[in-house]
């Protein structure tokens, strides 16, 4: 059968268009200013508006928009941004996934309660000197030191 599928590949018209390719199931979470029930409404009717989109949640209290579908994260917030609102990607991350949640612009006053910035420093690099020397004197160590 390998020849042929050979031929068959001649044989067969492909297609290489973008648009009959499905997008991947995404989450976007974006970061939008709302201070009432009306920014709400328009943001959310936007969006839910949108072909592919599944769910739409708001969450005025965090600033937050959570959009899960068939979608572009770029064209969501570019509709977000056709609301006339100041929108960016979700910037913030859990609390508890940092190493380091009070390196200098990690720690935000206007984040929600439980997250910091998403920064690279916040994040310990895996070859860090003071890591491997704390290790050396770790109990999960099989080869610590055993003076102390």
């Amino acid at each position: 059968m390998g020849a042929l599928d050979y031929f068959s590949n001649f044989c067969t018209v492909t297609s290489t268009s973008t648009r009959n390719r499905r997008k991947p199931m995404q989450t976007v979470e974006i970061k939008v200013k709302m201070d009432c029930d009306g920014c709400e409404r328009r943001v959310k009717n936007a969006v839910k508006s949108m072909k592919g989109v599944k769910t739409v949640d708001v969450n005025r209290k965090q600033h937050r928009v959570t959009v899960s579908g068939y979608v572009e994260p770029n064209k969501v917030l570019k509709r977000v941004k056709s609301t006339g609102k100041r929108a960016e990607f979700w910037p913030y991350i859990p609390y508890n996934l940092v190493s380091y949640p009070y390196v200098n612009q990690a720690y935000d006053k206007r984040a929600p309660a439980g997250f910091v910035k998403n920064v690279v420093q916040a994040v310990s690099a895996p070859n860090a000197t003071d890591e491997q020397i704390t290790y050396l004197f770790s109990d999960d160590n099989p080869n610590a030191c055993s003076i102390m």
